[in-house]
């Protein structure tokens, strides 16, 4: 099997960002487009006003918001 491969599924393993969106779901309890769609639906568009709404409001960490 190449290195660069996931021994159980034989795909690529996940990078960047999408590695920790099964750890957010399983902590936060909710899938992540329930979260997407929280941001989307937010009337805030800056980078840390979202980041500091999702600590806030939502109990977030700051790595996971």
């Amino acid at each position: 099997m190449s290195p660069d491969k996931s021994e159980t599924t034989g795909e690529p393993p996940v990078k960047g960002p999408a590695s920790y969106f099964p750890f957010i779901e399983k902590k936060y309890g909710h899938p992540i487009d329930h979260w997407l769609q929280l941001v989307r639906s937010s009337e805030l568009d800056r980078h840390m006003e979202l980041v500091n709404w999702l600590k806030n409001e939502h109990g977030l960490g700051h790595g996971h918001a």
